[in-house]
């Protein structure tokens, strides 16, 4: 159970960092800057992060693709960030697609286009 307190506290801390970019750059700017400043705002708050991660993916043992994940929390939360009018299903599937790919168990999947900050956790 210790770990499920963990994750939570995990999520909660990303969250926090994702809300504290959003309020102070606003909307409007490349999915590129909130990855920049999130990665910053991240490591500020003395998070373990890796950018731009990539996980294989194999079909019967053979090779046949890769994901990229945005950012990779702690080893243990994938973080996907978009720039676009409104989540969407295929957000969510390739936030599914980055769980699956890499093991891990939950997925933050971030939106700062909009005025207020949208976002979804995706768990397995």
């Amino acid at each position: 159970m210790a770990f499920e307190g963990e994750r939570d506290s995990c999520t909660e801390a990303i969250l926090a960092a994702c809300f504290d970019v959003s309020n102070g750059l606003g909307a409007g700017f490349r999915e590129s800057v909130y990855e920049r400043a999130l990665l910053f705002e991240l490591e500020l708050r003395g998070l373990q992060v890796a950018q731009q991660v990539q996980y294989p993916v194999s079909y019967k043992g053979q090779h046949v693709g890769h994901y990229v994940a945005d950012l990779v929390v702690e080893d243990r939360v994938i973080v996907e960030l978009k720039c676009v009018e409104a989540l969407v299903m295929p957000h969510t599937a390739q936030c599914i697609g980055h769980l699956r790919a890499s093991g891990l168990r939950v997925a933050l999947l971030i939106n700062f286009q909009r005025p207020k900050l949208e976002w979804k956790r995706i768990s397995l």
